[in-house]
Protein backbone atom coordinates (compact mmCIF):
# COMPACT_ATOMS: atom_id res chain seq x y z
CA UNK A 1 0.00 0.00 0.00
CA UNK A 2 1.29 3.51 -1.14
CA UNK A 3 2.15 6.08 1.72
CA UNK A 4 -1.00 8.02 0.41
CA UNK A 5 -3.16 4.91 1.19
CA UNK A 6 -1.87 4.17 4.40
CA UNK A 7 -2.24 8.05 5.39
CA UNK A 8 -6.05 8.17 4.12
CA UNK A 9 -6.50 4.57 6.23
CA UNK A 10 -5.30 6.02 9.34
CA UNK A 11 -7.57 9.43 9.26
CA UNK A 12 -10.50 7.42 8.32
CA UNK A 13 -9.60 5.16 11.68
CA UNK A 14 -8.64 7.84 13.56
CA UNK A 15 -12.30 9.36 12.54
CA UNK A 16 -14.44 6.24 13.23
CA UNK A 17 -12.76 5.61 16.96
CA UNK A 18 -14.39 9.52 17.57
CA UNK A 19 -17.59 8.99 16.20
CA UNK A 20 -17.94 5.54 17.48
CA UNK A 21 -16.81 6.54 21.00
CA UNK A 22 -18.97 9.71 21.13
CA UNK A 23 -22.36 8.40 19.72
CA UNK A 24 -22.28 4.67 19.66
CA UNK A 25 -21.27 2.18 16.74
CA UNK A 26 -24.76 1.72 15.39
CA UNK A 27 -25.73 5.45 15.47
CA UNK A 28 -22.75 6.42 12.75
CA UNK A 29 -22.84 5.94 9.14
CA UNK A 30 -19.99 4.93 6.91
CA UNK A 31 -20.70 8.23 4.99
CA UNK A 32 -20.49 9.91 8.45
CA UNK A 33 -16.96 8.71 8.82
CA UNK A 34 -15.95 9.74 5.49
CA UNK A 35 -17.26 13.30 6.53
CA UNK A 36 -15.67 13.53 9.81
CA UNK A 37 -12.30 12.30 7.67
CA UNK A 38 -12.75 15.33 5.40
CA UNK A 39 -12.98 13.25 2.59
CA UNK A 40 -15.86 13.76 -0.33
CA UNK A 41 -15.27 9.88 -1.57
CA UNK A 42 -18.66 8.39 0.49
CA UNK A 43 -17.58 5.26 -0.40
CA UNK A 44 -13.83 5.85 1.34
CA UNK A 45 -14.40 2.98 3.66
CA UNK A 46 -15.25 0.38 1.10
CA UNK A 47 -12.68 1.48 -1.01
CA UNK A 48 -9.88 1.09 2.03
CA UNK A 49 -11.25 -1.23 4.04
CA UNK A 50 -13.87 -3.84 2.08
CA UNK A 51 -16.42 -3.60 4.85
CA UNK A 52 -17.69 -2.39 7.97
CA UNK A 53 -16.84 -5.23 9.93
CA UNK A 54 -13.26 -4.94 8.24
CA UNK A 55 -13.21 -1.45 9.11
CA UNK A 56 -13.99 -2.22 12.79
CA UNK A 57 -11.53 -5.11 13.00
CA UNK A 58 -8.91 -2.73 11.78
CA UNK A 59 -10.02 -0.35 14.69
CA UNK A 60 -9.11 -3.45 17.13
CA UNK A 61 -6.28 -4.96 15.89
CA UNK A 62 -4.84 -1.05 16.01
CA UNK A 63 -5.38 -0.96 19.80
CA UNK A 64 -4.13 -4.26 20.08
CA UNK A 65 -0.91 -3.01 18.71
CA UNK A 66 -0.75 -0.46 20.76
CA UNK A 67 -1.08 -2.07 23.30
CA UNK A 68 1.46 -4.30 22.61
CA UNK A 69 4.00 -1.84 21.56
CA UNK A 70 3.82 -0.45 25.18
CA UNK A 71 4.24 -3.79 26.66
CA UNK A 72 6.74 -4.85 24.83
CA UNK A 73 8.70 -1.66 26.04
CA UNK A 74 7.86 -2.86 29.97
CA UNK A 75 10.27 -4.75 31.83
CA UNK A 76 9.41 -8.39 31.48
CA UNK A 77 6.82 -9.27 34.36
CA UNK A 78 7.09 -11.97 36.72
CA UNK A 79 5.02 -15.19 35.41
CA UNK A 80 5.54 -19.01 35.69
CA UNK A 81 3.49 -21.11 38.29
CA UNK A 82 4.95 -18.97 41.09
CA UNK A 83 3.07 -15.53 39.96
CA UNK A 84 1.03 -13.84 42.59
CA UNK A 85 -2.70 -12.74 41.25
CA UNK A 86 -1.54 -9.31 41.46
CA UNK A 87 1.09 -9.94 38.62
CA UNK A 88 -1.10 -11.46 36.48
CA UNK A 89 -3.75 -8.74 36.97
CA UNK A 90 -0.84 -6.39 35.90
CA UNK A 91 0.98 -7.65 33.12
CA UNK A 92 -2.52 -7.71 31.31
CA UNK A 93 -4.06 -4.37 32.86
CA UNK A 94 -1.26 -1.86 32.79
CA UNK A 95 0.13 -1.95 29.16
CA UNK A 96 -3.62 -1.64 28.10
CA UNK A 97 -3.87 1.97 29.93
CA UNK A 98 -0.07 2.67 28.79
CA UNK A 99 -1.63 2.73 25.37
CA UNK A 100 -4.22 4.80 26.19
CA UNK A 101 -2.14 7.54 27.41
CA UNK A 102 0.21 7.39 24.63
CA UNK A 103 -2.20 8.31 22.72
CA UNK A 104 -2.21 12.15 21.05
CA UNK A 105 -5.04 14.39 22.61
CA UNK A 106 -8.30 14.53 22.57
CA UNK A 107 -8.09 10.18 22.43
CA UNK A 108 -10.95 8.59 22.01
CA UNK A 109 -9.86 4.78 21.93
CA UNK A 110 -10.63 3.71 25.78
CA UNK A 111 -14.32 5.10 24.91
CA UNK A 112 -14.60 3.41 20.97
CA UNK A 113 -13.64 -0.10 23.07
CA UNK A 114 -16.23 0.83 25.66
CA UNK A 115 -18.36 0.94 22.98
CA UNK A 116 -17.11 -2.45 21.03
CA UNK A 117 -17.59 -4.39 23.87
CA UNK A 118 -21.38 -4.50 23.63
CA UNK A 119 -21.27 -5.19 19.78
CA UNK A 120 -22.38 -8.84 19.01
CA UNK A 121 -19.87 -9.34 16.36
CA UNK A 122 -17.02 -7.70 18.01
CA UNK A 123 -14.87 -9.97 20.36
CA UNK A 124 -13.89 -8.19 23.66
CA UNK A 125 -10.10 -7.84 23.54
CA UNK A 126 -9.61 -6.09 26.40
CA UNK A 127 -12.29 -8.58 28.57
CA UNK A 128 -10.69 -10.91 27.13
CA UNK A 129 -7.22 -10.94 27.69
CA UNK A 130 -7.62 -10.37 31.35
CA UNK A 131 -10.36 -12.63 31.96
CA UNK A 132 -7.80 -15.73 30.00
CA UNK A 133 -4.87 -14.67 32.55
CA UNK A 134 -6.84 -15.56 35.19
CA UNK A 135 -8.54 -18.38 34.57
CA UNK A 136 -6.01 -19.74 32.53
CA UNK A 137 -4.05 -19.71 35.30
CA UNK A 138 -6.24 -21.83 37.64
CA UNK A 139 -7.07 -23.87 34.63
CA UNK A 140 -3.25 -24.64 34.56
CA UNK A 141 -3.14 -25.58 38.13
CA UNK A 142 -1.33 -23.15 39.54
CA UNK A 143 -1.48 -22.53 43.06
CA UNK A 144 -2.82 -18.52 43.44
CA UNK A 145 -3.34 -18.70 47.11
CA UNK A 146 -5.89 -15.56 46.76
CA UNK A 147 -8.41 -17.89 45.31
CA UNK A 148 -8.17 -20.13 48.51
CA UNK A 149 -12.10 -21.09 49.92
CA UNK A 150 -13.39 -19.38 47.14
CA UNK A 151 -15.78 -21.58 44.81
CA UNK A 152 -14.54 -21.42 40.89
CA UNK A 153 -17.89 -20.31 39.92
CA UNK A 154 -17.14 -17.45 42.09
CA UNK A 155 -13.89 -17.17 40.33
CA UNK A 156 -14.93 -17.62 37.01
CA UNK A 157 -18.05 -14.75 37.11
CA UNK A 158 -15.85 -11.84 38.60
CA UNK A 159 -13.61 -12.82 35.92
CA UNK A 160 -16.13 -11.42 33.32
CA UNK A 161 -16.78 -8.20 35.05
CA UNK A 162 -13.09 -7.45 34.96
CA UNK A 163 -13.47 -5.94 31.01
CA UNK A 164 -16.09 -3.80 32.08
CA UNK A 165 -14.79 -2.70 35.10
CA UNK A 166 -11.62 -2.13 33.74
CA UNK A 167 -12.95 -0.02 30.41
CA UNK A 168 -15.21 1.63 32.05
CA UNK A 169 -13.29 3.85 34.57
CA UNK A 170 -10.67 4.01 31.43
CA UNK A 171 -13.11 5.34 29.19
CA UNK A 172 -14.46 7.96 32.12
CA UNK A 173 -10.59 9.03 32.80
CA UNK A 174 -10.09 9.29 28.80
CA UNK A 175 -13.33 11.86 29.12
CA UNK A 176 -11.49 14.12 31.51
CA UNK A 177 -8.67 14.57 30.42
CA UNK A 178 -10.04 15.16 26.98
CA UNK A 179 -12.18 18.19 28.87
CA UNK A 180 -8.92 18.80 30.69
CA UNK A 181 -10.58 17.80 34.24
CA UNK A 182 -8.22 14.73 34.95
CA UNK A 183 -6.55 14.63 38.02
CA UNK A 184 -3.84 11.69 38.45
CA UNK A 185 -2.71 10.71 35.54
CA UNK A 186 -2.98 7.23 33.80
CA UNK A 187 -0.10 5.33 35.83
CA UNK A 188 -2.53 6.30 39.00
CA UNK A 189 -5.17 5.12 36.86
CA UNK A 190 -3.81 2.20 35.98
CA UNK A 191 -2.46 1.01 39.38
CA UNK A 192 -5.79 2.02 40.92
CA UNK A 193 -7.48 -0.47 38.71
CA UNK A 194 -4.71 -3.22 39.48
CA UNK A 195 -5.81 -3.04 43.29
CA UNK A 196 -9.45 -2.84 42.37
CA UNK A 197 -9.44 -5.99 40.06
CA UNK A 198 -7.44 -7.91 42.70
CA UNK A 199 -9.22 -6.92 45.63
CA UNK A 200 -12.84 -7.86 43.89
CA UNK A 201 -11.30 -11.31 42.65
CA UNK A 202 -9.67 -11.93 46.17
CA UNK A 203 -12.66 -10.95 48.34
CA UNK A 204 -14.32 -13.55 50.41
CA UNK A 205 -17.41 -15.43 49.09
CA UNK A 206 -19.78 -15.01 51.33
CA UNK A 207 -23.18 -15.99 49.99
CA UNK A 208 -24.14 -18.93 47.87
CA UNK A 209 -22.89 -18.57 44.03
CA UNK A 210 -26.04 -21.08 42.10
CA UNK A 211 -27.30 -18.13 40.84
CA UNK A 212 -24.14 -17.11 38.61
CA UNK A 213 -24.49 -19.78 36.22
CA UNK A 214 -22.92 -17.82 33.66
CA UNK A 215 -19.71 -18.48 35.84
CA UNK A 216 -19.73 -22.17 33.89
CA UNK A 217 -19.37 -20.82 30.11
Amino acid sequence: MSRHGEKAREILLDAAEELFARYGIDAVSNRKIAEHAGTANHSAIKYHFGSRQDLLEAMLQRAMDGMRRCRASLPSAAGGPEASLRELVTVQALPWVYSFDALDHPSWRAQFLYQARLHPELPSIVGDSLRAEVLDAAAQGRAIREFEGIPEVVVKSRALILGPMFLGLCAQYERTVNDGRQRGNWESVGYFLVDSMVGMLAAPSTAPADFMAFGDD
